[in-house]
């Protein structure tokens, strides 16, 4: 038994994979798409770039916020249900943006658009991943992480076909439709709980048949009742969520999110406006797929990397190749410096998402990891919601030019180094608890 185990692909590879598609979709309709749709949007005589970059920062304000609930759902509970709660909720507010004509409208389904983002997105997918994954866990949250680029590189060139051919009116509840489709079916047949859950452990290591045999009423009670937590058998290891706001490291490492996120974020909501002030339509949309695709490759070879190298060098070696991209952005340099720019600032997003849940599992463990996570989700939130809005109004006292709304995303980003970097050690936390 323990030897067919062995020799039979750990499940945890197919929860990899279940979760780079659903995030391809979650992310793909929403993340990347921001900038489609402020663009839409302003393009309408009820809105303009200042009103709807507000509505993006809102929708991870009010993302982030929900993230605590999401938190304590997937933490309690089977994160399936809070997959499809959230992708019905982002599918709904999706469709509805088509049919919104005032800003206090677009502000309100923007921000339960953020919430059902929040709840089918990373707080959930980065949670699964960790409990099934220990040794291997920064390459299986590269591989899983991956789905947010891929949903830029298929699903946003997609759309801006479907917005120039149907209208935004009539491609809005298309897309809400693909949301709903890329996310639910796939939750419910490949994804499960945990580990524990089909009794398995973590990183596919054999179990002993007494340890089967003692642990089968446990799995029995915990199929009577697959919603609660017994089904996702709670990890023990690591700190609690007290222990690890008492660290240097935490006060470290979320407030540097809030600026990495605002200069990423708000680098990203723009960039199709950036891009159109050198390029045609049709060449613009190949341009926003730079940026996700070299996020894949960064990402897949980040992964690599981090498993040699000490994560936190790595980790401030990425956010200082942001703010070289922001800065290769911002100067105007034509085509070709605007297409480098895209692709290195593609490398750090796809990095930099990937290293915030990693360092987070690596410093505090998996005992209160998706408490810890959601606190740190929502601080990096401000970051998030106001790197777009913040953005759209230098570019509009720029004479609606896009180079200082991008040289103040390199300041923000330069000092989320800064501040990371005055964070402390990473590994004397788990040495500490232990002793």
């Amino acid at each position: 038994m323990s030897q067919e185990r062995v020799t039979t692909l750990y499940y945890g590879w197919k929860i990899v994979a279940a979760i780079l598609f659903t995030l391809t979709f979650s992310s793909g309709l929403s993340f990347y798409n921001h900038s489609i749709y402020l663009n839409a949007l302003a393009a309408t005589p009820a809105f303009n770039v200042a009103s709807a970059s507000v509505a993006v920062s809102l929708f991870f304000f009010s993302g982030g916020l929900a993230g605590l609930l999401v938190a304590r759902w997937v933490q309690n509970y089977d994160p399936r249900y809070c997959l499809t709660g959230g992708a019905v909720i982002s599918a709904g507010a999706l469709s509805a943006l088509s049919y919104v004509t005032t800003v206090p409208q677009l502000y309100a389904v923007y921000c339960i658009f953020g919430m059902g983002f929040s709840a089918s997105s990373l707080i959930p997918a980065t949670t699964i991943v960790a409990r099934w994954f220990k040794r291997r866990r920064a390459m299986a949250l590269s591989i899983a992480s991956t789905g947010l680029s891929l949903g830029g590189v298929i699903l946003t060139p997609l759309c801006v076909l479907l917005v120039e051919k149907l209208s935004f009116q009539t491609a809005a509840p298309i897309m809400g439709l693909i949301y709903l489709v890329g996310v639910i079916p796939v939750s419910w047949i490949w994804l499960r709980p945990s580990p524990e859950s089909m009794g398995l452990r973590i990183d596919g290591d054999a179990v002993d048949e007494a340890v089967d045999k003692e642990s089968a009423p446990a799995r029995d009670t915990a199929n009577q009742d697959e919603a609660r937590l017994s089904s996702s058998a709670p990890i023990e290891d690591g700190l609690s969520f007290r222990e690890a706001r008492a660290t240097r490291f935490f006060w470290g490492i979320a407030p540097a999110y809030v600026f990495l996120l605002m200069a990423q974020v708000g680098g990203i909501a723009h960039q199709y406006g950036l891009a159109r002030e050198t390029l045609s339509e049709s060449q613009t949309a190949l341009a926003v797929a730079i940026l996700p695709v070299m996020s894949i490759i960064g990402r897949l070879l980040g992964g690599w990397i981090v498993g040699k190298v000490a994560i936190k060098q790595f980790a401030l070696f990425i956010m200082g190749l942001q703010i070289l991209a922001l800065v290769m952005l911002a100067s105007g340099t034509g085509v070709w410096g605007l297409c480098i720019g895209l692709a290195l600032f593609g490398c750090t997003v796809g990095n930099l998402l990937m290293l915030q849940p990693l360092l987070i599992a690596e410093a505090f463990g998996l005992r209160e990891y998706a408490r810890i996570f959601s606190v740190a989700n929502l601080m990096s939130s401000w970051g998030t919601a106001a790197g777009p809005a913040v953005m759209g109004y230098v570019f509009a006292l720029n004479n609606e030019q896009y180079g200082g709304a991008y040289l103040f995303a390199a300041a923000a980003a330069a000092l989320g180094l800064v501040l990371f970097a005055s964070g402390g050690p990473l590994h004397p936390l788990i040495e500490e608890k232990a002793a």
